[in-house]
């Protein structure tokens, strides 16, 4: 976000105990838009604003698992992210862990490092199975960031994750959506999946000077298409 703040990284602001497990609160914005996470497979995963802590606690039911992509390779074990490759936007940036501080917040990859991206290590790992979520700046103080070109990804294209286990996980994309922040379908976005699913997050749209805020996210749905030894 040219001339804008910095901080376009997701925060966890609180902790709720549900009936399953414990939700959390993420926020995914440029300044501060909240979304909410819920729990995927017994480890939190983050949802959006408006929606309850943990799927189902307001007594509505838990969203159906997505249905499987039809080209989906068999679910790799637990390895942390180390580099992250999409050719065709020309990303080549090495992961830092998005982790709870004492305060309950989820820390930002350092805003003055426009070439780096944030795994939400709680979560599944890029490979495993559920959905892995990955965020990274539109832009901060400095200038064009990482996912910049997030937007302009095709369905088809390929997302390479190397992992500390010495394999590269290879996604295939689905959908790049757009959704407001104040309607931020989390279920979609973080539901469980049977399968080994990508999310890669930014922000997008108009830049609302006032809120001081882009008012969209930009999110990549992708899945496991196959690996190979790094």
């Amino acid at each position: 976000m040219t001339g804008a703040p910095a901080s376009g990284m997701p925060r966890l602001l609180r902790a709720g105990m549900g009936a399953a497990a414990v939700g959390l609160l993420l926020i995914y914005n440029s300044v501060d838009t909240r979304s909410n996470v819920g729990a995927q497979d017994g480890r939190p995963a983050p949802p959006a604003l408006g929606a309850p802590a943990v799927p189902g606690a307001s007594g509505a039911a838990s969203p159906a698992p997505a249905p499987a992509p039809a080209s989906q390779a068999p679910a790799l074990n637990r390895a942390k992210p180390t580099r992250l490759r999409i050719p065709q936007i020309a990303v080549d940036a090495p992961f830092t862990e998005l982790a709870l501080n004492p305060a309950g917040q989820l820390d930002a990859p350092p805003p003055n490092d426009k070439n780096l991206v944030g795994w939400y290590r709680d979560g599944a790992s890029p490979g495993e199975r559920g959905s892995a979520v990955v965020a990274g700046h539109v832009d901060t103080s400095k200038g064009p960031a990482v996912f910049l070109l997030l937007s302009f990804l095709l369905p088809g294209n390929k997302i390479e994750v190397s992992r500390a286990d010495g394999t590269v996980a290879v996604f295939s994309v689905d959908s790049v959506e757009t959704f407001a922040k104040n309607a931020f379908p989390d279920a979609k976005v973080y539901g469980k999946t049977p399968d080994a699913q990508l999310r890669l997050i930014t922000c997008g749209g108009m830049y609302d000077k006032k809120k001081r805020d882009y008012l969209d996210n930009v999110v990549v749905f992708a899945h496991l298409e196959s690996s190979h030894p790094g």
